[in-house]
């Protein structure tokens, strides 16, 4: 793929650039990489439109968790102009039952507690067990947590809740799909993207060992090896 393509890369809930750091230096003798900022939306067709405002007539693009429904969400809007999708710790279900009660429970912990206190909750669950004393790391996905406002936060959750049900999109994608998770990814499991692989013409699944939710992260070498391939073949 020649430099001047150009790659969306695409962050989840309270997630910046800092979640494609690894592929964005990585990456960049490949694609010209664009990471999208989705603070201040409250719409998954929102975010999708804003990248569509910006977008080459034709890109690629990678999303993960979040930025994986957005992708499908760009699909859904303009399924000519993507050339490789790449949907990574992601779904396609709609809104399930006692979700909207848990993320509740963080917007309440947000406003009584701040960022700072969402992120000590949520960041245990996202990574692997035995990365959960990985200061490094954990620091770092604190820090992205907290440059998210609780306004923001909320606004994204919102988005996440009125979510589609994105699975009558996947027979129709015809462009070269992968598919990557975590093995440890409680949050979106591998199983999920094993019914995509199913389910989508052109996909390919990778799953990445001793990894939870936030594999551009734990184990950027992987990720970014998985991304640089699809890219390339």
């Amino acid at each position: 793929m020649a430099g001047s393509d150009t790659l969306f890369l695409l962050p989840g809930l309270m997630c910046d650039a800092a979640v494609w750091q690894h592929q964005r230096t990585h990456l960049s003798d490949h694609a010209r990489i664009v990471i999208p900022d989705f603070r201040g939306f409250d719409s998954l067709t929102a975010m999708a439109q804003q990248v569509l405002a910006t977008a080459p007539e034709t890109y690629t693009v990678a999303g993960h968790s979040m930025g994986g429904r957005v992708a499908l969400e760009l699909f859904n809007l303009a399924p000519a102009r993507m050339t490789r999708l790449a949907l990574l710790d992601t779904g396609v279900h709609g809104k399930t039952a006692g979700e909207e009660q848990l993320r509740q429970g963080y917007i309440d912990l947000a406003l009584q507690g701040g960022m700072g206190a969402v992120a000590a909750k949520w960041i245990p669950a996202m990574v692997h067990p035995q990365r959960r004393s990985d200061t490094d790391l954990i620091d770092r996905i604190t820090a992205m947590v907290k440059r998210t406002s609780v306004t923001q936060f909320t606004g994204q959750i919102r988005a996440l809740l009125n979510r589609p049900d994105a699975g009558a999109y996947l027979s129709n994608i015809q462009c070269p799909t992968l598919l990557l998770a975590g093995r440890q990814d409680t949050w979106s499991p591998p199983h999920q993207h094993a019914a995509m692989l199913q389910a989508i013409p052109h996909a390919t699944l990778i799953i990445i060992e001793n990894a939870g939710h936030m594999t551009p992260m734990e184990r950027p070498d992987a990720v970014t090896t998985a991304l640089r391939d699809w890219l390339i073949n």
